[in-house]
């Protein structure tokens, strides 16, 4: 299973203070899905509010990437700017 790892402790809002947890989804679109069904609040919140690492690349807008059963997968605060 891929790691999910947060570094942002909004998303312990969610998980109840979880910041380190395995994952079934194998792309970020599965993944926003089953964090949804999982943490009822948390798929949407990451979909709006979190860019996504995966194995060290960060992505922006990540709803296609695809990613293995040993990746690492990483939430962080988007980085907003004018």
């Amino acid at each position: 299973m891929a790691r999910l790892t947060t570094i942002s402790g909004r998303v312990g809002d969610f998980t109840g203070g979880l910041t380190h947890f395995d994952v079934e989804a194998r792309s970020v679109r599965a993944l926003v899905r089953e964090l949804e069904q999982r943490f009822p609040g948390l798929g949407e919140f990451v979909e709006e509010q979190m860019a996504i690492a995966i194995d060290g690349e960060i992505f922006q807008d990540a709803l296609t990437a695809e990613f293995g059963a040993d990746s690492e997968i990483v939430l962080i605060p988007r980085i907003s700017g004018g």
